[in-house]
């Protein structure tokens, strides 16, 4: 392993360890948290930070890495979310048996919606995954498979597990979330790596020039986009615990829409850029109207209370910065240092693009 490995593999480990041990932290951060770190309120919106942060990994494996572009992760996340909720509450099967099944009956979802979205290319596969989505949406919206309608569905009383049961239990919720970000960032980093990564990455620059190769282009998608799923609807599983039920929010087009968001802020195809955006971006949507509610801002002038007291018009704004001057997502900030100080060490000549020597900087990608 060199140098820059062992380095990384420090700094996300320890990145982990701290991140594991902040529900023993009783400190405030200055509001940008409902309370003291290991509270039960700031610990969910931990957890649901890091939730998001999975599902964004999830994504980018399908987007970042074999350039296709879903409209419809909702779909997965949201079924996973339902069907681990309605099924833990049948009586005949309970939490135990419940759980695997709507795992088992996600990758089935997974393979029969893929396998037909995947019939079509470009424009055609985004508007079939919008369309498969927007369809469960609708049909989790009026009730069906006693989903609850727009109200949602919870776990019935003791259904849940006592150690994921009640608020003093949070922090184990937490922990479950971090877990479920280590499994879902471990298992795509290593696929990435793989032949089969190196494939999608083919197919991402050039699914033509990659079929002619001798690849099967289909079945590369398929396995990308079914991997993918799988893992999105188990992110809906920890997000039903999370939350204690589901709700109509985790399976409509906004949550899809947010996921994109997620990859695009943070980086596509860099697996913790996208979840480094999904932080950021989830951060926001949950703290912003808090905050634009807060003192400070209700005793500034008025013509600066009157846009900060609107948390869409604040991420609004935080968006187009991060597109404007960061075309590469937060992991270009990174990437660049990086390169900048492997650059230094090295004595390699500089060009005019920021400081970075021409012979390493990345090539163009086109999906």
């Amino acid at each position: 392993m060199t140098r820059s490995g062992a380095l990384r593999y420090g700094a996300a480990g320890l990145l982990v360890v701290v991140l594991a041990v902040l529900p023993f932290v009783h400190r405030s951060v200055g509001g940008l948290l409902p309370g003291p770190i290991n509270s039960p309120g700031s610990l969910q919106v931990l957890a649901l930070m890091l939730v998001a942060a999975a599902a964004a990994i999830t994504l980018d494996l399908m987007f970042g890495y074999t350039g296709l572009m879903s409209f419809g992760h909702s779909l997965y996340v949201g079924f996973g979310c339902y069907a681990t909720v309605i099924l833990s509450n049948n009586p005949k099967l309970g939490f135990a048996l419940g759980v695997p099944l709507a795992m088992v009956l996600s990758v089935v979802v997974a393979l029969v919606g893929n396998a037909a979205a995947l019939r079509l290319t470009g424009i055609g596969f985004i508007m079939a995954t919008l369309a498969m989505a927007q369809g469960f949406a609708i049909a989790v919206e009026r009730g069906f498979l006693g989903s609850g309608g727009e109200v949602g569905v919870t776990f019935a009383r003791g259904v849940l597990p006592d150690p994921l049961r009640g608020v003093l239990n949070t922090r184990n919720v937490y922990w479950l979330a971090l877990a479920l970000v280590v499994v879902v960032y471990v298992i795509c980093a290593l696929l990435v790596r793989t032949h089969v990564g190196h494939v999608w990455q083919g197919i991402r620059e050039n699914p033509l020039r990659t079929k002619v190769i001798g690849y099967n282009v289909y079945a590369y998608q398929m396995a990308a986009a079914t991997i993918s799923c799988t893992l999105a609807a188990m992110c809906g599983v920890v997000f039903a615990i999370v939350m204690g039920g589901a709700n109509p929010g985790i399976a409509g087009l906004h949550y899809s829409l947010a996921v994109v968001l997620m990859v695009v802020l943070g980086g596509r195809g860099v697996l913790w850029g996208a979840a480094l955006g999904a932080v950021l971006y989830q951060f926001l949507n949950l703290r912003l109207p808090s905050l634009s509610s807060s003192d400070i801002v209700t005793g500034l002038p008025e013509i600066l209370q009157i846009p900060l007291s609107q948390p869409n018009f604040l991420l609004g704004v935080a968006f187009i910065l991060i597109i404007l001057f960061m075309p590469g997502g937060l992991a270009s900030i990174f990437t660049r240092l990086t390169r900048r100080a492997t650059s230094k060490r090295a004595g390699e000549p500089r060009d005019d693009d920021g400081g970075v020597p021409a012979t390493t900087r990345e090539p163009n990608l086109v999906s």
